[in-house]
């Protein structure tokens, strides 16, 4: 039954691709359309008030400046509202500012759709900092990653000579698929129990007499965009798993869907706009296949239970059950588990630490190869960096100068790409042996065995692949680890980023290349296969040693 349920949620995210996809390639593709007359008036309002009248398209290197400045700005304001916090409206709570370095850390985790959390919701922000910093940023930080993905797909297949206006993306992105989604699905959820007011800390009596606090703020519409926008960041300090901000399983399922439909149709919107719907369901369907292989994994480890406990005779016909909720039971916690990290979102709704050696392995795993699904545009790109990869590979074996969708792959792409595969190990495995080899670093890891070694390879990993999730046995709210993982934020989204626009741009400005009886097919299951043999032998020589010396070592110690 378990399997069934994991298989409706499948199909149903499969059947919303399509619809999906073509929403998102009407409202990007700057073709007249129906939504320009349901979003247009407004949005003109919004270029006429920040003084947008030239909307022809920019350069490359313009609409990556233009991105970087307004990330840039956005994360000077929300510095200073989280440090001011004390002096701002809608405080009943009487919170007080950040500390510097955690300030530091949360707005370079939110401003680049990390959402990676060193503090509770509940007991560090007030209903202000809530609004108007963390929802923000989740809504900016997710529309600037779709901007970008946009701007990438036009890049590798327009005809014209512009990859997009950056600002004009933006504002879309939020008017007509962020904003109104986001307001459907906090409709929904409050519908559904989860409480959205601007009421202070309950205090109640127990059953036995005692007195307790209860926290409550606006919580399902800060449900609705950390999951749309492959946010991630909790309202309350154990994310989704607290029964406020997924009370049941069919939020649960609503949450999962959430997270994962935009991600999972923005490969039919690449489709569109190549003119191939074949093309997109080549990268959907390689997607989806690591994905099985990741779910299976997760879902096999966790229901067969703790090799220990089976070795003693415990009844484990339940699987392992640590650090999950009964509500969601093994089905629902193993599939959060597998969609949060392939999306990047980094929402929970169990205990990632507490899972089973190889169960913790997949979304460590999911983060470290970074392209199935991903969050906003993220993991399109990397998938398509891996395409454009496995096309210049094939070319060199047949001896002919390759090429993607009519353009040719030369040296100057092909050593943009290289910097981003080999910029997201870096700031990955530097930073973990660093903090393995220094005092300050071990100050943070609470397990000193092989599981301590996974704790800080999970948190870079989460860090650098915008996913935000970690291992949270791990003691990181001090100045050593909000410093060094608010930097390997700030690499992780940017240097891929920027990159992959160079090779949009290079790509843009090259003539189309007919097809001829050599050209090799991008567009089938062969290449589909090519895909992901790619993917995971990059993946598996990058992190193979690390990971062996963290998860399987743990798995075989205990086996």
């Amino acid at each position: 039954m378990e399997i069934v349920q994991i298989a409706v949620v499948v199909v149903i995210l499969i059947a919303l691709v399509k619809p999906l996809g073509t929403y998102v390639y009407h409202v990007f593709s700057n073709e007249a359309n129906w939504t320009d007359k349901l979003f247009g008036p407004f949005e003109r309002l919004l270029y006429k008030l920040i003084g947008l009248k030239n909307r022809d398209g920019m350069s490359w290197k313009k609409y990556a400046f233009s991105f970087i400045v307004t990330n840039a700005a956005l994360t000077a304001a929300g510095y200073l509202l989280l440090r001011l916090q004390r002096l701002l409206p809608f405080n009943p709570n009487g919170m007080d500012g950040m500390e510097p370095t955690l300030t530091f850390n949360t707005v370079i985790s939110f401003i680049t759709n990390t959402n990676l959390q060193h503090y509770s919701g509940e007991s560090a922000l007030s209903y202000f900092s809530q609004m108007a910093v963390i929802m923000m940023m989740m809504f900016t930080s997710a529309a600037t990653g779709f901007s970008v993905a946009i701007a990438f797909i036009r890049g590798l297949t327009s005809r014209g000579r512009t990859i997009g206006h950056f600002f004009e993306d933006f504002v879309k992105a939020h008017t007509r698929i962020l904003l109104p989604a986001s307001f459907v699905i906090t409709l929904v959820l409050v519908a559904l129990q989860v409480p959205q007011t601007l009421e202070p800390t309950l205090t109640v009596k127990t059953l036995e007499g005692a007195s307790q606090q209860i926290a409550i703020g606006p919580v399902a519409s800060l449900e609705s965009i950390k999951h749309l926008g492959t946010n991630g960041g909790g309202f309350f300090g154990v994310n989704s798993a607290h029964p406020f901000e997924n009370p049941n399983p069919l939020t649960n399922v609503i949450e999962i869907l959430s997270m994962w439909a935009l991600p999972a149709a923005l490969p039919y919107t690449f489709g569109r706009f190549a003119r191939s719907k074949k093309q997109g369901w080549v990268i959907f369907s390689a997607m989806m296949v690591l994905f099985l292989i990741c779910l299976t994994t997760v879902y096999t480890a966790e229901k067969a239970g703790n090799p220990i406990f089976n070795s003693l005779g415990i009844d484990a016909s339940q699987g392992s059950m640590e650090g999950k909720e009964v509500r969601f039971g093994i089905a629902g916690s193993a599939l959060f588990t597998a969609v949060t990290t392939a999306a990047t979102t980094g929402s929970v709704n169990n205990m990632h630490d507490t899972l089973t050696p190889i169960g913790g392995l997949v979304p460590m795993a999911e983060m470290m190869l970074n392209v199935i699904f991903g969050g906003k545009g993220v993991g399109l790109i990397n998938m398509l960096m891996y395409a454009i990869l496995a096309v210049f590979l094939c070319g060199l074996m047949v001896g002919r100068t390759p090429e993607f969708l009519g353009r040719k792959i030369e040296p100057r792409e092909v050593k943009l790409i290289a910097v981003a595969i080999l910029a997201h190990p870096f700031v990955i495995l530097a930073p973990t042996a660093l903090a393995l080899m220094t005092g300050a670093g071990q100050a943070g890891i609470t397990n000193p065995g092989f599981h301590g070694i996974s704790q800080v390879l999970y948190e870079y990993a989460s860090s650098a692949a915008n996913n935000g999730s970690g291992f949270e046995g791990l003691s990181d709210n001090t100045t050593f680890w909000n410093i060094s993982t608010g930097l390997v934020m700030l690499l992780g989204r940017y240097i891929s980023i920027i990159a992959m626009l160079a090779v949009a741009g290079s790509l843009l400005r090259k003539k189309p290349v007919p097809d001829t009886l050599g050209t090799f097919r991008t567009d089938n299951a062969l290449f589909t296969g090519l895909l992901v043999g790619t993917v995971l032998l990059i993946g598996a020589l990058t992190f193979m040693p690390a990971v062996a010396l963290g998860p399987i070592a743990e798995y075989l110690t205990i086996r």
